[in-house]
């Protein structure tokens, strides 16, 4: 990342160069440094990092008048956050440690810093502390905890707004920082924030989307209280009019209520026939909030079924809903999905032999353990770039910046939980497994195309359904990105046909958004 210092330079973040520290370490400890225009790189001022964690990131930005500067911190991908800020002077002071427990920060326009607390808040509370003198210790509570989990704060000059998450779709809140009044910003239904951006005054420009609505950029005004749709939306390729959203919950093993977002058209018959799509992830603390897809219009118009599970991992409920999911509490997730395909079978939308699962990267990790846990429930089942292997993912280059979310091998503890889902452990000769597609990329730095490969294999080896246990690896992708459109538009046509073939569907042709007779 990087950040402007008036006209002078720019702060900058950059891994080590050769020399500055052993070869293993080059990837890691990232720093940050300053650039004076004019001058040589290699002059460039050392300012923060050799200290941090081998695995930290750190992210930096500027003040709207450009007078402070933040420093965000991340140790890997666990959740941890460490903030540190800068005035004109250029002296940087510490304001939070990872074991505050503050996550989102934000520089004020009225002199202030703004955190998102989890101490002892585990669905966020919004303090701010000011820039002259950054004591966490005398921090002001400026918004308290609430039923829904904060995402994110953009300040505005008398405003704070504040997108929330419950359970799923997305709020969003414009709190004034005088009178605390709160206005609850007006959304579609079961729908996302994705971003939130400072337009002039209190305004606010925000990119909203949902199951049925492609992502589109509305502006608020608190002094108006409306939303109006700006000329920056993205128009959907697909008529999705005939389709509904049901939202509702299943029943995990311990009792916990679980969501469930299920995509149909109208008049979907509950008769246990429908070929039907179930995804989840379930982890990071990241919220499956509904998004739009046009490639679901190809499976809804086959009289498919297309169903997202907000499973326990991911940030739903808030930090407590994350913890529930992650080290060695991991197995709740991989419950969870099971009781969601265990409440469509029941609710008569789909049967065994007509469901598939889908899920990528650590929802590929979701998908492993599914299909080998419960075999007998899953017909065909499609994961991307997915790590099966948790004995020995930390030793990738990459597999260190998880560990804070799966745990190490070194811990005894965390050991046995490892082994106990890891999936590529978990495969049994003679079963009978259900068709499986695995993909990957050459490219993918952060779970190893390996992972696919002895997977694929263990599982070829392994089944005696007789169904395809099949693996594509993209010669030009990494972890789902850098992959050009033709080669997507392959790739997708391959898991229709693969899912088509398995679920016994006989493609129609589709004309104007519905299937021709």
């Amino acid at each position: 990342s990087m950040a402007w210092s008036g006209d002078s330079g720019f702060y900058y973040t950059r891994y080590p160069h050769p020399g500055e520290r052993p070869d293993a370490d080059l990837h890691f400890y990232e720093q940050l440094y300053f650039h004076k225009l004019g001058s040589a790189d290699s002059a460039d001022a050392y300012v923060l990092g050799k200290d941090f964690p081998r695995i930290a990131e750190i992210f930096v930005t500027r003040s709207a008048n450009g007078r402070h500067l933040l420093a965000t911190v991340a140790n890997g991908d666990g959740g941890e956050f460490a903030h540190y800020v800068a005035g004109p002077s250029g002296t940087w002071t510490q304001v939070t440690r990872f074991a505050d427990h503050a996550t989102r920060a934000a520089l004020g326009m009225d002199g202030f810093l703004y955190l998102v607390s989890l101490q002892d808040a585990p669905r966020g509370r919004v303090l701010r502390v000011p820039l002259e003198h950054p004591a966490l210790a005398q921090a002001e509570v400026v918004l308290e905890q609430d039923t829904s989990s904060i995402q994110d704060i953009v300040p505005t000059a008398t405003q704070l707004y504040v997108s929330e998450v419950a359970g799923g779709p997305s709020g969003l809140r414009a709190v004034d920082l005088r009178t605390r009044r709160q206005t609850r910003v007006p959304l579609s239904p079961i729908s996302s924030v994705l971003d939130v951006k400072r337009d002039t005054g209190n305004a606010v420009e925000y990119l909203a989307t949902s199951y049925t609505e492609p992502a589109t950029w509305y502006r608020y005004d608190p002094a108006s209280g409306a939303a109006r749709r700006t000329a920056l939306f993205i128009t959907s390729p697909a008529d999705f009019s005939d389709v509904e959203v049901v939202r509702a919950f299943a029943t995990s093993h311990d009792g916990t209520r679980v969501p469930v977002n299920v995509m149909r058209r109208k008049g979907t018959k509950l008769d246990g026939r429908n070929p039907t799509i179930l995804s989840g992830y379930g982890g990071y603390g990241l919220s499956e909030t509904p998004a739009f897809s046009a490639r679901r219009r190809v499976w809804l118009d086959q009289g498919g079924v297309y169903v997202v599970a907000n499973l326990r991992g991911g940030g739903e409920y808030g930090e407590e809903w994350h913890r529930a999911g992650n080290l060695t509490r991991k197995q709740n997730v991989f419950d969870d999905f099971v009781a969601c395909a265990e409440w469509l079978i029941a609710q008569g939308y789909t049967s065994p032999s007509r469901l598939a699962i889908e899920g990528g990267s650590n929802g590929g990790l979701l998908m492993g353990a599914a299909l080998t846990q419960h075999p007998e429930l899953f017909r065909a089942v499609v994961s991307y770039v997915g790590v099966y292997d948790m004995l020995r993912s930390e030793l990738f280059p990459n597999g260190a910046f998880n560990a804070t979310e799966y745990g190490t091998v070194k811990d005894a503890e965390q050991f046995r939980a490892l082994y106990a889902y890891s999936p590529y452990h978990r495969v049994v000769d003679g079963s009978r497994y259900p068709a499986v597609l695995l993909r990957t990329g050459e490219h993918d730095g952060r779970v190893d195309p390996s992972n696919s490969r002895k997977m694929a294999a263990r599982l070829q080896a392994a089944t005696s359904s007789g169904l395809p246990v099949l693996l594509w690896t993209s010669p030009s992708a990494g972890h789902g990105f850098g992959t050009p459109l033709d080669e997507r538009i392959a790739e997708q046509t391959d898991v229709f046909a693969f899912l088509f073939d398995q679920l016994g569907v006989t493609y129609r042709p589709v004309g104007a958004g519905r299937p021709v007779p």
